[in-house]
Parts: C-alpha cells; sequence; structure tokens
C-alpha cells in the first residue's frame, strides 16, 4: 500500500481535508467520480454504518441493494481495516473530530 502514496495522493488528500463545506464537496466528487462511483461509495458508508448497527447482511442488502459480497467486504474492512470507516462513523455519529 505504501506504493499508493505517492504525491498526488497527498494533493489530493490535502485538497479533501481542507474542503469545508458539503456543496464544494459535493463538486468537486462530481468532477472527480462518475456517478456510479458516488453511489458505491455512499452505499458502502451506509453498509458500514448499517453492521455497525448490528444488523443482519440480509437486511442490510435488502435497505441498500448492497451484494453480499460487498456487505461482506466492508465488514471486512470495518473490522480489520486501517480504520476509516471507524472514522467516518464517528464522524457522523458526532464522536469524530
Amino acid at each position: 500500500m505504501s506504493d499508493l502514496r505517492t504525491q498526488e495522493v497527498e494533493d489530493m488528500l490535502s485538497v479533501f481535508c481542507s474542503v469545508n463545506d458539503n456543496d464544494t464537496m459535493f463538486a468537486l466528487m462530481e468532477d472527480l467520480l462518475t456517478i456510479r462511483e458516488i453511489k458505491e461509495t455512499s452505499q458502502r458508508l451506509a453498509v458500514a454504518r448499517m453492521l455497525d448497527e448490528g444488523k443482519p447482511y440480509v437486511s442490510i442488502g435488502e435497505a441498500t441493494g448492497a451484494s453480499a459480497t460487498t456487505i461482506a467486504r466492508v465488514s471486512k474492512a470495518l473490522n480489520y481495516g486501517s480504520g476509516g470507516y471507524r472514522a467516518a462513523l464517528d464522524i457522523l455519529n458526532g464522536s469524530g473530530e
């Protein structure tokens, strides 16, 4: 993964961290990502939230339209990943930075 953390990625992270409002961030996401990528990424965050709430896979799949594979992948990242989902959920729950 260290090969992924290039100067270009660092620049993108700096931009993301500097955006202070949802409208600007949405405009940036619209320009950087496809509609499908925005929907899929948002879906994964919704899946993480529901997993964190203890909802079963079947309920999550029905509510979000996510496949069992996506739900399992998010679950693995939520439980054993780098902590990004946890940080995002903490922000959404008001306990983040």
